[in-house]
């Protein structure tokens, strides 16, 4: 993993505004829910989520050897990992899936077994759940568009909790940048319905730029880490965080 940051497109951004989104209070049975979760792989395929996940997962598997361990925060419905994992061909790994909604189908479950992952799911709010689920016993946590929902201290809280239940981290979220919000009010293109259309542009808003998680990072956990973060394809902002040796 690359210690340091990758440089900032030159382009302004505003700053960060955090608002409720849409999806995140429909129960996970809400017919909106379902769909405006099939929206959201597919724009995960249109942003490169997998490829962006699967290298950064490499290359902590290149420095400290293969994760047997995993928690996903803010999982959805488990298929934008599942499909990671079909990816890395890994087998024999324990998978923690967090997520405040039981949106983890049985049939998703199953396609992990099949690939030798033993996956349980946890239904809880990451922070009630950081006695248990995020206790410190996996080799890797991971998130996808999860992060943007967090500011200020809240945000330092959750890195802080992210930082102890693993040596390592990866995350994937919403770049803030002009382009990006373009793309967010282009959904619609793609066939995403209207919970899906709002939240794209409320994410960008509270999406980041520059090195506002590495930030955030080093306040909560300190600088006994090796910290990558910058732009990932035209949308998309990747932060990465491993412990550093000694």
């Amino acid at each position: 993993m690359a210690t340091g940051h990758a440089a900032a497109p030159a382009e302004a951004a505003w700053p960060r505004r955090v608002e409720p989104e849409v999806l995140d209070d429909l129960p996970a049975d809400d017919p909106r829910a379902r769909r405006s979760r099939r929206d959201l792989r597919v724009i995960h395929r249109f942003m490169g989520t997998r490829g962006i996940l699967v290298r950064a997962l490499r290359r902590i598997e290149e420095a400290t050897g293969r994760p047997r361990r995993v928690l996903e925060v803010g999982c959805g419905d488990g298929t934008l990992l599942l499909g990671v994992a079909r990816t890395l061909g890994w087998r024999d790994v324990e998978l923690t899936l967090l997520d405040r909604q039981p949106a983890v189908e049985p049939q998703t479950l199953a396609a992990y077994a099949v690939l030798g992952w033993r996956a349980r799911t946890v239904v809880a709010d990451v922070f009630d759940a950081a006695s248990d689920a995020m206790r410190g016993v996996h080799d890797v946590s991971v998130a996808s568009l999860f992060l943007h929902h967090f500011e200020g201290a809240t945000l330092e809280r959750l890195c802080a909790a992210l930082a102890a239940s693993a040596p390592a981290f990866v995350a994937y979220e919403p770049r803030r940048s002009r382009f990006a919000l373009l793309g967010s009010r282009l959904v619609v293109f793609l066939g995403a319905n209207a919970v899906t259309r709002a939240d794209a542009v409320l994410s960008v808003r509270a999406g980041f730029t520059r090195h506002e998680l590495s930030l955030a990072w080093q306040a909560a956990a300190g600088s006994a880490w090796e910290l990558d973060e910058g732009a990932a394809g035209p949308f998309g902002h990747r932060f990465c965080a491993r412990r550093a040796r000694g």
